[in-house]
């Protein structure tokens, strides 16, 4: 049966079609087992145009992580069908890559008129499969949105250079697409991450096989139904699921030619090293530990805030989550405001009104923070709000975790050097600015980075200093808008083409060079030339 969520809004038009698909019932079966005879949604494939039924006999249950209530099953999407979405990409990039960017550029346009006019609708399922606040779903839908419009400017990002070099000689450039490329998405932007990927791949030419996260690929493939009605042809995007063999088709497969991907480290470095061994351009997103600097100048309140909704926002599952603060000098004293603060959050789900802080997106993700929350005490770090074994009344058998305050964090500990991606927040103490920017340099992840400051000098002293990609001035979240690039550096990027903005470009084309020489001395003369030849 559909999810509650679904039967609400079964009726609405235009993705009556991808709810039709989505609700085709099948025994329910998980790891090649039979397990009830009990019908339950199934999530399709979407090849060719066509939402198709897998064959699989290996299925992953995706529960709603406020309720536990089985929402689909997703499936490991077979060899023979995998094959199937490269062979429709594969054959539809032979006509794509010859249209018109004009007339790529007018699908972009309905493309984004198509997701504004859905925006509730694909944050209300992120809501359900992905356990995000209703307003931080929104916008998650939102920051996608904005490279869907940045792909609308494709007449000018693609646009060459030209130089005539000697007499009746012209050497100029323009970018051609690479062919088959793929997407593999984390789960914790279901929306965002996969706009992210195939509107700019569509747009500058290329087909795409995309692989969002078996946790909740709902809002990929309303996205795909968006973007059928919008115009992209058959074949030219076609989404596929599952986990461990997916990905590693997706980088052995010779005809695709490149793999953008977000998510954690271990993954990341796989599909990164197994892609570039078999050729292909790689851009991969990884891991953080971002850093907030609070000087004792900066405006109070506003950082306090500022703080709190970026530690514990979205439930800490961002990569650019501000995880980290380090208190400079008398700013020290501003941590039990901040506890007050924290504990104002509302813990609950995410369609409940005024919900700030939702549910982790698994049972094991749960148990994993708990588990570092209780490293930090285990290891001699002061546990000043404990979020641990929280239960919001209604939804006593999500996976919650409420905000978390740790202090007196050393760089030794655990919950300093793993990446918790829970509502924690690990607090350490520096004298002065120069110790706090050493703390943050010695750290391998360089994702993104804040100050909080009244100096001008102090900021301008950090954003030269800071060896991270994004750094932020009393901005706690500096994500870049699309018109610019996601710059995280060292250990949070691997590849050296980022996403979105110019580089996003920049990485699924080519740059082609032609040099032509057209000699004045061959074209038709009209006119007779009667004076005296010379030599030269």
């Amino acid at each position: 049966m559909l999810s509650s969520l679904f039967k609400s809004h079964s009726q609405r038009a235009p993705l009556r079609p991808y709810l039709r698909a989505f609700s085709t019932n099948l025994p329910v079966l998980q790891q090649a087992a039979p397990v009830t005879q009990a019908k339950v949604a199934t999530t399709k494939n979407f090849i060719n145009g066509e939402f198709v039924e897998s064959s699989t006999d290996k299925w992953i249950e995706l529960r709603n992580p406020a309720t536990q209530e089985l929402v689909t099953l997703v499936p490991e999407t077979t060899r023979e069908e995998l094959d199937a979405a490269t062979d429709a990409a594969a054959s539809a990039f032979k006509q794509w890559s010859q249209t018109s960017v004009l007339s790529r550029q007018r699908i972009m346009l309905d493309l984004q008129y198509l997701i504004k006019q859905n925006h509730d609708r694909i944050a209300e399922n992120i809501v359900e499969e992905q356990g995000k606040t209703f307003i931080d779903a929104k916008g998650d839908v939102f920051r996608g949105l904005q490279v869907v419009e940045q792909a609308c400017s494709l007449t000018s990002l693609l646009m060459g250079e030209k130089l005539t070099v000697a007499k009746d000689m012209e050497t100029y450039t323009f970018r051609e697409p690479l062919g088959v490329t793929a997407g593999i998405c984390p789960f914790n932007f279901p929306a965002m991450i996969p706009l992210w990927m195939f509107p700019l791949a569509l747009a500058t030419g290329n087909t795409m096989v995309l692989k969002p996260s078996e946790r909740d690929p709902g809002a990929t493939m309303l996205l795909a139904q968006l973007a059928a009605e919008a115009g992209v042809p058959k074949g030219v995007l076609n989404v596929v699921h599952g986990s461990v063999d997916t990905v590693n088709y997706i980088c052995d497969e010779p005809r695709i030619k490149a793999i953008s991907f977000v998510g954690s480290d271990h993954a990341g470095k796989h599909i990164y090293d197994r892609g570039s061994l078999n050729g292909k351009r790689v851009q991969a997103n990884l891991g953080a530990k971002n850093h907030g600097v609070i000087l004792p100048d900066a405006s109070k309140q506003s950082t306090l805030n500022a703080i709190a909704g970026a530690a514990f926002g979205a439930a800490g599952q961002r990569c650019m989550a501000l995880s980290t603060a380090i208190f400079v000098g008398e700013a020290q004293e501003w941590i039990p405001e901040l506890i007050e603060r924290a504990k104002a959050l509302k813990v609950s789900y995410g369609m409940e009104p005024d919900t700030d802080v939702g549910p982790l997106i698994t049972v094991q993700a749960k148990e994993r923070v708990e588990r570092l929350i209780q490293s930090g005490v285990d290891q001699g770090a002061k546990l000043l709000l404990d979020g641990r074994g929280y239960k919001p009344q209604g939804y006593e058998n999500g996976n919650f975790v409420g905000p978390t305050i740790i202090s007196d964090v050393t760089t030794n500990m655990e919950c300093y050097k793993e990446e918790i991606f829970g509502p924690v927040l690990v607090c350490l103490k520096a004298e002065t600015l120069d110790d706090a920017i050493e703390i943050i340099n010695n750290n391998p992840y360089g994702n993104g980075t804040a100050v909080f400051t009244n100096s001008g000098p102090n900021a301008r002293k950090f954003q030269y200093e800071v060896d991270a990609g994004q750094v932020g001035i009393n901005v706690p979240i500096p994500v870049p808008v699309p018109p610019f690039s996601f710059t995280g550096s060292r250990g949070s990027i691997l590849g050296d083409l980022n996403f979105y903005g110019k580089t996003g470009v920049q990485f699924y084309t080519k740059l082609k060079t032609v040099t032509s020489l057209w000699k004045e001395s061959d074209a038709d003369h009209t006119r007779s030339s009667v004076a005296m030849p010379t030599m030269h």
